[in-house]
């Protein structure tokens, strides 16, 4: 019946094909539905439910909500009436309730309703949850996991915790001891000591807060804590550093590094922090942790070759998905601690699921039972106010948000938390006001302002001149090394993120125009695709050279041989490089994603939006895009009423983790 051009499954593909050809579905979706079709008898419903869900897995999502799809399906998929219509039309009719799609779905041979026998069909159907069957074994193993792991609390010495946490934050900084004495209740608590008591108390913990909250600050003291608690066993203390991206675990380990390198002095030599800090070795991406091995998803560390660990952190957490989520807890010793550092309100991974934002949507509220207050008050010496008191759960008992931030005290700031709130009039006046130069809106924009702010930036802060000039300049003037450090530093000093890539307003075009607008300019020797100062971004991981995808890296001369050019990538300190020939999967990074972004900082950071794009953009995107300026923060939109469309869209996507939890 497939092939007959008359029966309801061949109009529906059919007409699957034309919302494929207007870009409204992925062609993989529509080829999707068309295998499912050999591998059984099927129906339109079936069909139409096997594209829905994988067009949704391409947009991050782990499931298929039948609920949403029975009440607004043209909400869910970004269709309009007419064209659902026509697919309904097509289609010869589908449910119109929640309860009749899932009746029509467990009928299909291709699908498992998890209440009976398990044949190993392809789809899951979990409630009123349709999945592909990889991504329900991914989110009930990482409930499980997060489940058990929530309830193994630990019974560390309490006046030995306190002891030591009483001196690694007898110093708090002003700028936090202001924040929480203005805190809702007046004398706001030391949330970093909380989340150090409170992540020693288990076998998982979540530590989530915006940009500047002193996240990695707070891990550093974890860290010296659980060095100091171990005693003469800290020299056997295996604790591994990771996050998603090579530059994220580079920020990551200089970070604590710096941090610990500070509380040395402090502790004395109880606790010799430098020598143990050396011994941590270097944090890695998650792939590399694994051990992710070419030509398959496998990685070489599983539940059969655990990861050699006591102790992991990961940060930059938001960015992990759920397969790789999945992986990483698989991995884990059952003994080990697991510490994920992350900011919940931040982009979700590019690939499905939005894991940190499940684990700790409620982290705002706290929800604290009396014997978790009891021991934070004993451990750390610290009240949690009435207001994040309650009965959340486990998980709840073992997340610490951390809620005062030392540097987005200023028009930054603000605007992150305007645009995190939804509020698009305050959004709109901090845009507006004045900010000292923190702050810019350049609308309406043309493309020819991006190009202005390339080159030269605005006032008070460079584009892309500064660190063009150092390459041609600069390297007869300091040794080599030297040399790329600074460029290095320079380049970093500014970026242009996109919201999308293709287009005159995202990465693709820009990245071309940027190119031929500095070339004219006369900062760049272009002679094919390798050239002195060419930025790129890594799109593939390569084990071979160690490059990563989100490695970013400065195209320049190789001293050793006259001709050839290597590019150079920052490892923390030290500057890593590899010919340029041998870099296969890369492209020119003078602009890139606000999902490329996460996990780096820019003195002066540019934000361009489309001329439309509402489906795609929401505000978790313009904060994202926000914090990642240190300085300052330039804001360009060819249509000003598109941010504040985006402002008002927070991002929704389908799980049953936070269900299968309990959280």
């Amino acid at each position: 019946m497939m092939n007959d051009p008359s029966s309801p499954n061949a109009a529906l593909l059919a007409q699957l094909d034309l919302l494929t050809d207007a870009g409204k579905l992925r062609r993989l979706s529509g080829a999707f539905a068309r295998f499912i079709g050999t591998v059984g008898q099927a129906t339109p419903p079936l069909l139409l439910a096997c594209a829905l869900l994988s067009e949704l897995e391409g947009r991050g999502h782990s499931c298929l909500m039948l609920d949403e799809l029975a009440m607004d399906p043209c909400g869910l998929m970004g269709w309009s009436e007419e064209e659902w219509a026509a697919v309904r039309q097509a289609a010869g009719g589908v449910p119109e309730r929640a309860s009749a799609w899932r009746e029509a779905l467990a009928a299909a041979p291709q699908v498992w309703p998890v209440a009976e026998p398990d044949q190993r069909e392809p789809l899951v159907l979990a409630g009123e949850r349709l999945y592909l069957r990889r991504y329900w074994r991914d989110e009930t193993a990482v409930a499980d996991t997060v489940r058990a792991r929530a309830l193994e609390l630990r019974s560390p010495d309490l006046a030995a915790v306190r002891h030591w946490l009483d001196l690694l934050f007898d110093e708090m900084p002003a700028a936090t001891a202001a924040a929480a004495a203005a805190d809702v209740d007046g004398a706001g608590p030391d949330w970093q000591k909380i989340a150090c008591a409170v992540a020693v108390h288990g076998n998982l913990a979540i530590i989530t807060g915006g940009p500047g909250t002193g996240k990695t600050y707070t891990v550093a003291r974890l860290l010296a804590l659980l060095f100091a608690l171990a005693g003469r066993q800290r020299d056997q203390l295996r604790v591994a550093l990771a996050a998603p991206t090579g530059k994220a675990a580079a920020r990551l380990k200089q970070s604590i590094d710096h941090a610990l390198d500070g509380l040395a002095g402090k502790v004395g030599a109880a606790l010799p922090l430098r020598e143990l800090a050396k011994r941590m070795g270097s944090a890695r991406t998650l792939h590399s942790l694994l051990g992710a091995r070419p030509d398959t998803r496998a990685f070489q560390h599983h539940r059969g070759n655990p990861l050699d660990v006591d102790v992991l952190i990961v940060d930059e957490a938001s960015m992990v998905h759920l397969e790789m989520m999945a992986s990483l807890m698989e991995a884990l010793p059952p003994h080990a601690m697991l510490i994920l550092l992350g900011d919940k309100d931040q982009l979700a991974s590019v690939e499905a699921g939005a894991v940190l934002g499940d684990l700790c949507h409620e982290a705002q509220a706290g929800g604290y039972t009396a014997a978790t207050l009891d021991y934070v008050r004993e451990a750390a010496g610290q009240d949690i106010p009435p207001q994040y008191r309650g009965d959340a759960g486990a998980l709840a008992q073992q997340t610490v948000m951390l809620r005062h931030s030392r540097r987005f005290s200023g028009p930054i700031g603000a605007l992150a938390l305007a645009v995190n709130a939804g509020d698009g009039e305050a959004v709109r006046q901090v845009l507006r006001g004045d900010s000292g130069g923190k702050v810019a809106w350049i609308e309406p924009a043309q493309q020819a302002d991006v190009l202005q702010l390339a080159l030269a930036g605005r006032a008070g802060a460079g584009g892309y001149r500064p660190y063009l000039t150092l390459v041609k300049d600069g390297a007869a003037t300091m040794a080599h090394e030297d040399w790329v450090r600074a460029v290095l530093a320079s380049f970093e000093s500014f970026r242009i993120l996109c919201a999308v890539r293709d287009g005159e307003w995202g990465v693709s075009g820009l990245n071309a125009s940027i190119e031929q607008s500095l070339e004219k300019a006369g900062l760049l020797p272009r002679r094919g695709e390798w050239y002195v100062g060419r930025p790129v971004m890594v799109t593939r991981n390569d084990y071979g050279t160690q490059v990563f995808n989100g490695d970013i890296g400065l195209t320049l001369p190789d001293p050793a041989r006259p001709g050839y050019l290597r590019v150079y990538f920052s490892d923390g300190e030290k500057v890593r490089s590899v010919l340029a020939t041998r870099l296969r999967h890369v492209e020119t990074a003078f602009a890139m994603t606000v999902h490329k972004s996460q996990g780096s900082e820019f003195g002066h950071t540019v934000l361009v939006l489309p001329r439309d794009g509402a489906a795609v953009i929401a505000r978790e995107l313009i904060y994202t895009g926000i914090t990642r300026a240190r300085d300052m923060f330039t804001l360009v939109s060819p249509t000003p009423q598109l941010l504040l469309e985006a402002v008002a869209l927070r991002t929704h996507r389908a799980s049953g983790l936070r269900g299968l939890i309990g959280a």
